[in-house]
Protein backbone atom coordinates (compact mmCIF):
# COMPACT_ATOMS: atom_id res chain seq x y z
CA UNK A 1 0.00 0.00 0.00
CA UNK A 2 1.47 3.39 -0.43
CA UNK A 3 2.36 5.76 2.42
CA UNK A 4 -0.02 8.90 2.41
CA UNK A 5 1.21 11.95 1.22
CA UNK A 6 4.78 10.30 0.33
CA UNK A 7 5.76 11.77 -3.17
CA UNK A 8 9.16 11.04 -3.53
CA UNK A 9 11.77 8.39 -2.82
CA UNK A 10 15.24 9.42 -2.23
CA UNK A 11 17.89 6.76 -1.87
CA UNK A 12 20.87 6.11 -0.62
CA UNK A 13 23.13 5.00 -2.88
CA UNK A 14 26.62 3.21 -1.68
CA UNK A 15 25.40 -0.13 -0.81
CA UNK A 16 21.44 0.04 -1.12
CA UNK A 17 21.50 0.72 -4.95
CA UNK A 18 25.08 -0.17 -6.02
CA UNK A 19 27.04 -2.84 -4.58
CA UNK A 20 30.62 -0.87 -3.54
CA UNK A 21 32.79 -3.63 -2.17
CA UNK A 22 32.50 -6.56 -4.78
CA UNK A 23 33.09 -3.54 -7.99
CA UNK A 24 35.92 -1.84 -5.75
CA UNK A 25 37.22 -5.61 -5.30
CA UNK A 26 37.32 -6.66 -8.90
CA UNK A 27 38.92 -3.38 -9.86
CA UNK A 28 41.42 -3.65 -7.80
CA UNK A 29 42.45 -7.20 -8.36
CA UNK A 30 42.31 -6.29 -12.23
CA UNK A 31 44.88 -3.32 -11.79
CA UNK A 32 47.31 -5.28 -9.11
CA UNK A 33 47.18 -8.54 -11.78
CA UNK A 34 47.99 -6.14 -14.42
CA UNK A 35 51.11 -4.74 -12.67
CA UNK A 36 52.30 -8.10 -11.25
CA UNK A 37 51.47 -7.49 -7.79
CA UNK A 38 49.71 -9.93 -5.19
CA UNK A 39 47.03 -7.67 -3.27
CA UNK A 40 43.79 -8.87 -1.55
CA UNK A 41 41.56 -7.33 -2.86
CA UNK A 42 39.16 -7.42 -0.12
CA UNK A 43 40.93 -6.04 2.11
CA UNK A 44 41.84 -3.12 0.07
CA UNK A 45 38.11 -2.40 -0.94
CA UNK A 46 37.49 -2.74 3.42
CA UNK A 47 39.98 -0.28 3.88
CA UNK A 48 39.32 2.38 1.37
CA UNK A 49 36.02 2.15 2.22
CA UNK A 50 36.75 2.18 6.42
CA UNK A 51 38.13 5.39 5.83
CA UNK A 52 34.93 6.93 4.23
CA UNK A 53 33.16 8.38 7.45
CA UNK A 54 36.11 9.54 9.27
CA UNK A 55 37.26 11.31 6.28
CA UNK A 56 33.63 13.24 5.73
CA UNK A 57 33.57 13.92 9.75
CA UNK A 58 36.58 15.89 9.08
CA UNK A 59 34.84 18.30 6.90
CA UNK A 60 31.28 18.14 9.12
CA UNK A 61 33.29 19.25 11.81
CA UNK A 62 35.35 21.80 9.97
CA UNK A 63 38.59 20.61 9.99
CA UNK A 64 38.82 20.90 6.24
CA UNK A 65 37.08 23.12 4.25
CA UNK A 66 33.99 21.61 2.06
CA UNK A 67 35.65 18.77 -0.39
CA UNK A 68 33.60 16.74 -2.74
CA UNK A 69 33.80 12.69 -2.42
CA UNK A 70 36.14 11.74 -5.46
CA UNK A 71 38.97 13.92 -3.43
CA UNK A 72 38.10 12.84 -0.41
CA UNK A 73 38.50 8.57 -1.65
CA UNK A 74 41.46 10.09 -3.76
CA UNK A 75 43.60 11.42 -0.67
CA UNK A 76 42.99 7.70 0.74
CA UNK A 77 43.82 6.01 -2.37
CA UNK A 78 46.82 8.24 -2.25
CA UNK A 79 47.67 6.21 1.02
CA UNK A 80 46.61 2.95 0.04
CA UNK A 81 48.46 1.87 -2.98
CA UNK A 82 51.78 2.73 -0.81
CA UNK A 83 50.10 0.59 2.07
CA UNK A 84 49.31 -2.33 -0.25
CA UNK A 85 52.25 -1.85 -2.75
CA UNK A 86 50.71 -0.74 -5.53
CA UNK A 87 52.79 1.34 -6.91
CA UNK A 88 54.01 2.09 -9.61
CA UNK A 89 50.49 3.65 -11.72
CA UNK A 90 50.94 6.79 -13.79
CA UNK A 91 48.34 9.70 -12.45
CA UNK A 92 46.20 8.60 -15.52
CA UNK A 93 45.84 5.04 -14.09
CA UNK A 94 45.48 6.06 -10.58
CA UNK A 95 42.71 8.69 -11.48
CA UNK A 96 41.01 6.21 -13.36
CA UNK A 97 41.51 3.53 -10.33
CA UNK A 98 40.09 6.33 -8.06
CA UNK A 99 36.66 6.78 -10.53
CA UNK A 100 35.81 3.25 -9.85
CA UNK A 101 33.37 4.59 -7.71
CA UNK A 102 31.74 5.95 -11.02
CA UNK A 103 31.49 2.56 -12.40
CA UNK A 104 30.31 0.00 -9.64
CA UNK A 105 27.89 -2.32 -10.71
CA UNK A 106 23.79 -1.67 -9.41
CA UNK A 107 22.14 -5.21 -7.57
CA UNK A 108 20.12 -7.50 -9.76
CA UNK A 109 16.94 -5.60 -8.06
CA UNK A 110 17.97 -2.22 -8.81
CA UNK A 111 16.96 -1.20 -12.24
CA UNK A 112 13.98 -3.44 -12.31
CA UNK A 113 12.34 -2.04 -8.43
CA UNK A 114 13.55 1.50 -9.47
CA UNK A 115 11.67 1.21 -12.96
CA UNK A 116 8.65 -0.14 -11.02
CA UNK A 117 8.90 2.67 -8.39
CA UNK A 118 9.57 5.21 -10.99
CA UNK A 119 5.81 5.21 -12.25
CA UNK A 120 4.03 6.14 -9.03
CA UNK A 121 6.69 8.71 -7.74
CA UNK A 122 9.58 11.10 -8.26
CA UNK A 123 12.90 8.61 -7.32
CA UNK A 124 16.09 11.12 -6.64
CA UNK A 125 19.51 10.10 -5.10
CA UNK A 126 20.45 11.47 -1.87
CA UNK A 127 24.07 10.17 -1.58
CA UNK A 128 27.24 11.73 -0.12
CA UNK A 129 28.25 11.21 -3.56
CA UNK A 130 28.98 14.07 -5.83
CA UNK A 131 27.07 14.90 -8.52
CA UNK A 132 29.33 13.55 -11.56
CA UNK A 133 29.91 10.79 -9.60
CA UNK A 134 26.60 9.80 -9.17
CA UNK A 135 25.57 11.04 -13.21
CA UNK A 136 28.58 8.76 -14.17
CA UNK A 137 27.15 5.84 -12.25
CA UNK A 138 23.97 6.15 -13.77
CA UNK A 139 24.58 6.55 -17.27
CA UNK A 140 27.30 4.05 -16.86
CA UNK A 141 24.43 0.75 -15.81
CA UNK A 142 21.37 2.63 -16.69
CA UNK A 143 19.57 3.57 -13.34
CA UNK A 144 16.71 5.52 -14.42
CA UNK A 145 16.59 8.63 -11.84
CA UNK A 146 14.47 11.43 -12.31
CA UNK A 147 16.89 13.97 -10.76
CA UNK A 148 20.33 13.70 -8.90
CA UNK A 149 20.77 15.05 -5.76
CA UNK A 150 23.57 15.10 -3.74
CA UNK A 151 24.93 16.06 -0.56
CA UNK A 152 27.38 18.58 -2.97
CA UNK A 153 24.91 20.40 -3.51
CA UNK A 154 23.87 21.18 0.37
CA UNK A 155 27.23 20.81 1.40
CA UNK A 156 26.50 18.82 4.14
CA UNK A 157 27.24 15.41 4.46
CA UNK A 158 24.79 12.79 6.09
CA UNK A 159 24.06 12.70 8.48
CA UNK A 160 23.90 16.02 9.28
CA UNK A 161 20.32 17.36 9.34
CA UNK A 162 20.94 20.00 6.25
CA UNK A 163 21.48 17.16 3.66
CA UNK A 164 17.85 15.97 4.34
CA UNK A 165 16.04 19.12 4.75
CA UNK A 166 17.84 20.58 2.00
CA UNK A 167 16.59 17.36 -0.55
CA UNK A 168 13.41 18.09 0.51
CA UNK A 169 13.48 21.83 -0.17
CA UNK A 170 14.86 21.07 -3.77
CA UNK A 171 12.49 18.71 -4.85
CA UNK A 172 9.82 21.33 -3.84
CA UNK A 173 8.31 18.95 -0.99
CA UNK A 174 7.79 18.72 2.79
CA UNK A 175 9.94 16.40 4.52
CA UNK A 176 6.92 14.02 5.35
CA UNK A 177 6.34 13.91 1.33
CA UNK A 178 10.05 12.50 1.05
CA UNK A 179 11.00 8.52 2.01
CA UNK A 180 14.67 7.74 2.41
CA UNK A 181 14.95 4.42 0.82
CA UNK A 182 18.52 3.27 2.90
CA UNK A 183 20.37 -0.07 3.79
CA UNK A 184 21.61 1.39 6.82
CA UNK A 185 20.07 2.13 10.07
CA UNK A 186 21.66 5.26 11.03
CA UNK A 187 21.12 6.85 7.89
CA UNK A 188 16.98 6.01 8.18
CA UNK A 189 17.34 7.07 11.55
CA UNK A 190 19.35 10.70 10.66
CA UNK A 191 16.23 10.92 8.38
CA UNK A 192 13.48 10.56 10.28
CA UNK A 193 14.97 12.45 12.80
CA UNK A 194 14.26 15.69 10.10
CA UNK A 195 10.93 14.29 9.80
CA UNK A 196 11.50 12.24 6.19
CA UNK A 197 9.80 8.86 6.40
CA UNK A 198 11.85 5.78 6.27
CA UNK A 199 12.50 2.35 3.91
CA UNK A 200 14.66 -0.33 4.85
CA UNK A 201 16.13 -2.49 2.12
CA UNK A 202 18.28 -5.37 3.26
CA UNK A 203 21.58 -5.86 1.85
CA UNK A 204 23.18 -9.07 3.40
CA UNK A 205 25.80 -9.17 0.98
CA UNK A 206 26.84 -5.28 1.18
CA UNK A 207 29.88 -6.28 3.56
CA UNK A 208 30.95 -9.95 2.29
CA UNK A 209 30.37 -13.00 3.51
CA UNK A 210 29.80 -13.64 7.16
CA UNK A 211 28.47 -10.10 7.45
CA UNK A 212 25.00 -10.30 7.34
CA UNK A 213 23.98 -9.44 11.08
CA UNK A 214 24.85 -5.71 9.48
CA UNK A 215 21.90 -6.07 7.07
CA UNK A 216 18.70 -5.77 9.50
CA UNK A 217 16.50 -3.50 10.24
CA UNK A 218 17.22 -2.43 14.08
CA UNK A 219 14.25 0.88 14.05
CA UNK A 220 10.55 1.61 13.19
CA UNK A 221 9.96 2.57 9.76
CA UNK A 222 7.31 2.86 7.26
CA UNK A 223 8.38 0.01 5.04
CA UNK A 224 10.92 -3.24 5.43
CA UNK A 225 11.90 -4.75 2.02
CA UNK A 226 13.88 -7.89 0.60
CA UNK A 227 14.58 -5.41 -2.33
CA UNK A 228 14.07 -2.95 -4.68
CA UNK A 229 10.86 -5.13 -6.37
CA UNK A 230 9.33 -6.29 -2.87
CA UNK A 231 9.60 -2.69 -1.67
CA UNK A 232 7.87 -1.26 -4.99
CA UNK A 233 5.13 -3.82 -4.34
CA UNK A 234 4.34 -3.14 -1.23
CA UNK A 235 4.25 0.85 -2.10
CA UNK A 236 1.62 -0.09 -5.04
CA UNK A 237 3.80 0.10 -7.94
Amino acid sequence: MAIPAVEALVFDVFGTVVDWRGGVIAEIERVAKGKGVAIDGAAFADAWRGAYVPSMDRVRRGEVPWTRLDDLHRATLDRLVVQFGLTGLSETETDHLNRVWHRLPPWPDAIEGLSRLKRRYIIATLSNGNVSLLLNMAKNVGLPWDTILSAELVRHYKPDPEAYLGTADLLGRKPQQVMLVAAHNNDLQAAQRCGLRAAFVARPHEHGPGKADRAKASGQYDAVAEDFVDLARQLGA
